[in-house]
Formats: C-alpha cells, structure tokens, sequence
C-alpha cells in the first residue's frame, strides 16, 4: 500500500527489510530510516484495517476514564483510553495490531475495547498530560501547608519533585527538544523547550517550587548544591524506554536565582553517516576529498547549535579504521566512539585544549579532533600539528568560511602558517525541516522568483506546512543543514599570504564554482525541504536583503 501511494519505493522498502531489527516491525523500520512519517503509517494502517485515525490534541478526556488504566499500563503499552459507553472502552493506540496489550487493558478492566489509531507521539503527550499531574505536589504547594511538613515532603524518596523532574524529562524527550530551559522570574519559574531551534514555553511553576526543583536538578548532576553565586556544569545518565540519554546541565547567577539550562543528548542514536548530513551531491564530493589528504586542517564553522559537531562525528565516523590512531580533545565529549581516543578538557587540573593538544602530538596520532579553537595557543599548535603530517579537525566560531581565515589572522596567526596548513573550510547552519504531512505545494513568489533568479537556482513551485498536530501547527517538523564548503587551492593560498581582503576572497571562491549557503539553501527549498523564510532567517547576507 505504501509503494502504490508513491510514498515508498521498491529499493527502499528492500534497503529496511535489510536493515529491520529483531522484533521491529516494518513501519517502524521505514520511520527509523525516515522514509515515511509516523502520520502517514497510520493513515495506511487506517486504510488497511478499517479502523479510526483519532486526534488527541483537540480532545478532552474525562478523569475517570484515565482512572480506568493505571499509568503504569498506559505507558507500556503506550495506549490511552480516551471515553467510554456502558461496557466499552474506546483506547487510541499506535499499534492497532497489538492483541497482547489489547487484551492488557480488557483483563485490567473488565471491559470491551475499542482501538483507535494515533501517533506515538501523541499518545505519549495526552499520557503525560492526564496522568503526569502530580496532586501530591499540588497539596505541598498550598498556603496552608507548613513550611516544616513541606520540606519533609519534598526530601523523601519518592518525593513529588523527583516524579516532577522526571516527568519534565520525559516531556522533552517525548518532544524531541534540544535543550530544556528553567529560568527564573520573579514571581514564578518558566519552563521552556527548544524544539527545532524555536524555544517555547512548557509549563509555569510557582516561585515556592524554584529551590527545590533546582536544588534537585544539581543533586542528579552531582553539582554544589550550597553554592549559588558561581556558575556550575555537570551531568546526569538517564535511560528511558531502553535508551541511554546523557543531559549536559550548566547553571548560571541571575537576578531571581540560578537559571539552568540542560542539553539533551540522546547517546543510544547512532551517529549520523556523512551521507545523511544534507551535503548537495557537489559540497559532499568536495568535503570527502579534502578527508582523504593525509594532513591539514579542516574547520567546520557556525554560530552554537549549527550542527558543527555532528559534522565532526560524522567524519570521524568515515575515517575510522584500525589502520589510523584516532584523539580527540573535546570540552565535553558528547558521544563516545568505538576504537577512537578522546580526550575531555578539564581546566580544574589544567588540562586546556592546547595542554591536551600537546600531549596528543606525542601519541603518534594519524588524525586529531580538537573540539574548539578558542585561543591563539590552541590555533597555532593545531596548526603547527597539520603542517607535520597530521589531519586536524577542528571548529571555529565564525559567520562564514571565508572569515575564519580573517579570525585566525586576527589572533595572531600568521598568514603563511594559514596559507599552508588550511585544506578545506565548512561553513554551515541548521534550518527547519517543511512538515511532511501537511506540507502543501504553493506557487512561488514574484519577489521569492528575483532571489532564485539571482542565485541561478530554478525553481517550479516551493512546499509550505499549513500547519497540523504532528508539527505543533508550526508548519516545520526536524532539521537540516545548509552548506558551504570551500577547498583551500593553490590561488587561495595565494590571496591568505597576500592578505587579500575577505571580500576579495569571496569574490574568487564564486568564480571557482564554490556554493554559498544561501544558494545552497535556495536549491533546499526548491527541493521542497525547507521554505524561503527558513533560509533568509538563518543567513543574514546582503542579498538576502536586496
């Protein structure tokens, strides 16, 4: 059904059955590899079975219903009962074709079941929504509770703020936020998710809740909690649902109390292959190229969250092998890498970036990842390491690629160390990804046709997301990236020791046929992956502006 649809093809489907894991099924397999959406399964399932697609977002679910099925059931089976009549019970579930759990929820009951269709993603929302309400902590939080009877509460074991903590992780995870942000105002603590690069809010707490709930979050990360007045970072190690999640958590000092902002990282996901990037075919030839020379440097460049270390992962992912002694020096190390050393920066001891780089020069490496050149010590030692038959890669805080070989000069590098050690040069960022279920074909623009027009991109239409439950009615669902990969050839070379201006620069990168980002991102959203809007909001240019 998938294949007649025109939503699979035949080399796809081959490619996950190849790839399907034991007890996987196959529409979770073609998810996996993001060749359908979970939206589009159940609508084939739907059509397939004869049995209803629900939306839970617009829904409203009595409470005695969800008294029907403990929590503890909902969330193994991810099945939630929705509304019920005499002896039914209607459920939604992701998996119409589950009888265990089904019959689960009819032995627990007593009742007849009705089975609906909805995302995964849904149900585990309308789950934490309905049953995550915590009513034990909605007493603590009362006036007329004691201060003393409060604290108490809060320090046991099975402490409402734990499951509080706990639900919040789940939440995000279940949204596939990026960062979980708690900030403190003055009469209350927001909770804010950053989903798809946008920060929204998730919830509002009280301003009693703030110390416990931070005091707990420092607990879990194994950080000071009498200190207050320094900022802190730390780690917390959760498994949810057979998946390994690393939270990288930073504190920091404001007005109201300390902010905390916790990164979330899934270390179960493989790494990403180069290949799933979003290279053109063009910038990934010309990137794999500048990987396999035996020395130089490579510096991915962007501003934070642009995806820089992925790119890195990637590529060490490519050249690992056991022929080539692999170290890194990261700050921190995010995902750790079979068969490759990787070295985590810790200042407390004097272990900096370039105190590490030294050491690592004197392992006989084949190749070096410095997480981040942040100094000059640090740029000329990377450097110093690629001109002595060494491939570094490294990243850089820049705007663009170009402006990198100016950052280095401007740190006290000189040029013709630049000139010569520097292979290649990635500048990238990272832009929302159209929904693919409500994505919808829209004639372009007579000022979008000027811009494609003016970066030799055709274009026949543009795809827009109008906007439904599986995007949070914002149109865009996922990320990708925007390149712009420029090799350092010989007349580069010349123009770095001549100190030719960055314009100048540019100016002959263009005429060697090199693609910047905006044009790359124009060709993205001809492709119908992104939108005009995407691209412009992310690369401020001149004539992005005209």
């Amino acid at each position: 059904m998938l294949i007649e649809g025109g939503l699979i093809t035949t080399d796809q489907l081959d490619e996950a059955l190849e790839q399907k894991r034991k007890g996987e099924k196959l529409g979770d397999t073609l998810i996996r590899l993001n060749y359908i959406t979970e939206t589009q399964l159940i609508q084939s399932l739907h059509e397939q079975l004869d049995v209803p697609v629900i939306s839970l977002y617009s829904r409203e679910i009595k409470v005695a219903v969800t008294k029907l099925v403990p929590k503890v059931i909902a969330q193994k089976h991810d099945i939630m009962p929705i509304d019920m009549d005499g002896n039914t019970l209607f459920v939604a579930t992701a998996d119409p074709l589950d009888l265990i759990a089904i019959d689960d929820i009819r032995l627990q009951t007593g009742m007849n079941i009705d089975v609906g269709i909805a995302t995964r993603e849904q149900i585990r929302k309308t789950i934490s929504r309905y049953y995550e309400m915590d009513h034990s902590l909605v007493e603590i939080l009362k006036d007329d509770v004691p201060e003393l009877e409060r604290q108490e509460a809060m320090n046991r074991e099975d402490a409402p703020i734990i499951r509080l903590v706990n639900q919040l992780f789940l939440s995000a995870i279940d949204q596939r936020a990026s960062d979980i942000h708690f900030d403190p105002h003055e009469n209350q603590l927001h909770v804010r998710f950053r989903v798809d690069g946008d920060l929204r809010t998730e919830t509002i707490y009280p301003k009693k809740i703030q110390s416990v709930m931070l005091t707990r979050l420092k607990v879990m990360s194994d950080l000071d909690i009498t200190e207050s007045r320094l900022p802190q970072d730390g780690r917390i190690k959760y498994t949810l649902r057979n998946r390994a999640y690393d939270f990288r958590v930073s504190t920091l000092p404001t007005m109201y109390g300390e902010k905390i902002v916790i990164r979330v990282l899934d270390s179960s996901q493989g790494l990403t292959d180069l290949t799933k990037l979003g290279f053109g075919k063009q910038n990934e030839l010309v990137y794999r190229d500048m990987l396999k020379r035996p020395n130089g440097i490579i510096l991915i460049t962007g501003p934070t969250g642009s995806g820089k270390s992925s790119t890195l992962y990637a590529s060490l992912k490519e050249l690992n092998d056991e022929t080539k002694n692999i170290i890194t020096v990261e700050d921190p190390v995010e995902y750790q890498l079979d068969g490759i050393n990787q070295v985590q920066v810790n200042t407390k001891v004097g272990l900096t970036f370039a105190s590490g780089l030294r050491s690592i020069l004197r392992q006989d490496p084949n190749i070096v990842m410095v997480g981040e050149i942040r100094d000059t010590e640090t740029a000329e030692i990377a450097i110093r390491a690629s001109l002595t038959g060494h491939l570094v890669l490294s990243t850089l805080h820049t705007n663009s690629a170009i402006s990198s070989i100016t950052r280095l000069v401007d740190m006290g590098v000189e040029p013709f160390l630049v000139a010569a050690s520097t292979s290649g040069l990635v500048a990238q960022r990272l832009v929302r990804r159209v929904c693919r279920d409500c994505g919808q074909e829209e004639p372009v623009s007579k000022r979008e046709r000027i811009l494609f027009e003016a970066e030799d991109v055709p274009v026949e239409h543009i795809i827009r997301g109008s906007g439904c439950a599986s995007c949070n009615f914002t149109g865009y669902r996922g990320r990708l990236a925007i390149h712009e990969v420029v090799p350092i050839d010989e007349g580069m070379r010349r123009m770095i020791m001549n100190q030719a201006t960055e314009s100048e620069m540019v100016d002959y990168a263009k005429q060697s046929g090199v693609t910047f980002l905006l044009k790359d991102g124009l060709e993205k959203v001809a492709a119908g992956l992104t939108t005009t809007e995407e691209i412009l909001r992310t690369v401020i240019t001149e004539s992005a502006y005209d």
